[in-house]
């Protein structure tokens, strides 16, 4: 009987055994099961959503919008780089918002992205508001591409009691629930600071703005300005193409031609044109205009451009010259620029965040769609990137 018992016991121990090494192989195989779900939580954005501040703007938490509410977001340009990232924002923003709140179907929350054909026509981009405020969103967000542009169609949205949030280029009207964007001023002045070093604090600088009218671009030209002449007085501001003026130095460039001061890639004669000789404004390109700048400003060392088409313009102008020795740094980082950064065509870049852009403005339109109160200013961010730090894993983040 003891000896049966003994087997009994021997046996029950065996079975406990292999129990518990069945349980710690268990716990071994589901560790990794466990890390691979936290690494999917992580979402591959989330690095463009952390650096906006204030943080309310980088989540959907509390927006409890009613089902089908419509949300309509207005950009400069229906297309590009920059803008497309900027639409990514808004969709994500609206995916995560119908996530979160569990609505399907007809009562998901309605998110649209529309913008006009170019970035500079004042007057599509207030007929699509036009075409958007018909449809009464709960609000609506807008990058102005005229700062004065839009204020009658404002009113009317007031009216409506439609809250308006601006986005990437605002304007000083008193109604808007607030404005996100880069911080302008701060990246323009550290844009002129890294440049006035990179010249090592003397010359002249030639800048090319992409235009005369939206507020960032005023902003970015007045604060690299302020910028030199307050901190870098060796460093002198020359001539500045605004590439909605061309058609003005269109003009002008004719103008000197004809008289004999200026002419395409040679030494001028001081001679005035026979009449029949004379060229008309419009057989001027702007290719024309922005070696003219360049041939009017011999003594250039480097250029600030206020974002990728102002770049784009700068560089190709500095090509043809076949300069290398003038430097050049500026806003955005589309492909083009970031093949030239590589190869040592430009010395530095501000590269905003347009995706956290997108995302931060359909948050802070469903707040005050919410009536839940904004921050006046929402900061989405920037930063410094260089041929050195390109490959950097925080500057990769950023990039699009």
């Amino acid at each position: 009987m003891k000896k049966r018992s003994s087997i009994i016991a021997i046996l029950l121990c065996a079975a406990m055994l292999t129990c518990a090494c069945a349980a710690r192989s268990d716990d071994k195989i589901e560790e990794p099961v466990q890390a691979e779900k936290q690494k999917v939580k992580v979402k591959e954005y989330q690095g463009k959503l952390d650096i906006i501040e204030p943080g309310a703007y980088n989540n959907v938490n509390g927006l409890n919008l009613e089902p089908g509410s419509y949300i309509s977001v207005i950009g400069k340009a229906d297309g590009g780089q920059f803008w497309d990232e900027v639409k990514k924002g808004v969709d994500q923003a609206a995916k995560d918002i119908n996530e979160n709140l569990g609505y399907e179907g007809k009562d998901k929350v309605k998110v649209t992205y529309s913008g006009q054909a170019a970035a500079d026509n004042v007057d599509e981009q207030v007929n699509i508001l036009d075409e958007e405020l018909a449809r009464y969103p709960v609000a609506l967000g807008i990058s102005m591409a005229d700062a004065k542009a839009c204020e009658v169609q404002f009113d009317l949205a007031a009216e409506s009691d439609i809250p308006i949030v601006a986005f990437d280029s605002g304007s000083d009207y008193q109604g808007l629930m607030a404005t996100v964007a880069t911080d302008n001023t701060a990246a323009s002045k550290e844009a002129a600071s890294r440049l006035a070093e990179i010249m090592k604090e003397t010359g002249k600088v030639i800048i090319f703005a992409h235009d005369s009218k939206s507020k960032a671009a005023i902003d970015r030209e007045n604060a690299f300005k302020e910028e030199m002449q307050q901190n870098h007085p060796g460093i002198a501001i020359g001539d500045v193409y605004r590439l909605d003026q061309l058609a003005d130095l269109q003009k002008k460039v004719a103008e000197e031609i004809n008289a004999g001061t200026y002419k395409k890639g040679g030494e001028a004669t001081g001679v005035k044109l026979e009449e029949q000789d004379e060229v008309t404004p419009d057989s001027i390109t702007e290719d024309d205009v922005v070696d003219y700048v360049l041939a009017k400003n011999p003594d250039a060392k480097g250029c600030f451009a206020t974002n990728s088409d102002a770049m784009k313009v700068a560089l190709n102008g500095l090509n043809r010259m076949e300069e290398e020795d003038i430097a050049l740094v500026g806003f955005d980082a589309d492909k083009e620029e970031l093949k030239a950064l590589s190869e040592g065509e430009i010395d530095g870049l501000i590269v905003q965040n347009p995706f956290g852009m997108g995302y931060a403005t359909v948050i802070a339109a469903a707040r005050a769609a919410l009536k839940m109160g904004n921050e006046a200013v929402v900061d989405t961010g920037y930063t410094w990137v260089t041929k050195k730090n390109l490959k950097d894993e925080n500057i990769a983040k950023m990039l699009y």
